[in-house]
């Protein structure tokens, strides 16, 4: 690929790591075989999943099924966004869980920790996040406490939310 001009250092390292890790287009998760769903959980599986954990207000709340390894976004009773699949926080580096509000949203953030990319970054617990990532979200043990997402979903997420939106976490992941 050759690019001409002026290149944002963060993009192009997001485009030189998804040609490298390129995702198949509709991959079946093991967590959706586990759970006896396929990827398209839908809106019915979302407020089945949430019934008693993710709380029907009239504003939106971002909701996060750690058990399930799922997000999604409802206002009241009704789903606006997802649910869509996760990787949450590995053995050791779990994910905080309880009510949080997103106090910083960074949309190209670079973690200094890491030395890893973090497009769509919304922070809502110290240093984690819900962020997306420019590979597979199915490899690997989990993140270090994040919350990660597909790359195209983190983006439809950042579209829906803003500073101070409420955040539901709840369960343990499988395995951890």
């Amino acid at each position: 690929m050759t690019l001409r001009g002026r290149v944002d250092p963060l993009r192009w390292c997001g485009l030189a790591i998804a040609a490298v890790f390129a995702v198949p287009a509709a991959p079946v998760y093991a967590a959706d075989r586990a759970w006896g769903a396929d990827r398209a959980w839908g809106a019915e599986g979302a407020a089945a999943g949430a019934r008693g954990r993710c709380a029907a207000r009239a504003s939106k709340v971002v909701c996060v099924d750690l058990t399930r390894q799922r997000l999604w976004v409802q206002r009241g009773h009704r789903t606006l966004f997802g649910p869509v699949a996760i990787r949450s926080g590995r053995r050791g580096r779990p994910t905080h869980t309880g009510w949080f509000r997103i106090w910083w949203r960074h949309k190209f953030h670079w973690s200094t920790a890491y030395a890893s990319p973090m497009p769509f970054s919304q922070f809502f617990s110290g240093g984690q996040a819900i962020h997306g990532v420019y590979g597979d979200i199915t490899t690997g043990p989990g993140s270090h406490g994040c919350i990660n997402l597909e790359y195209a979903a983190a983006r439809r997420l950042w579209a829906l939310t803003s500073t101070g939106q409420p955040v539901h976490i709840w369960g343990r992941k499988p395995r951890t």
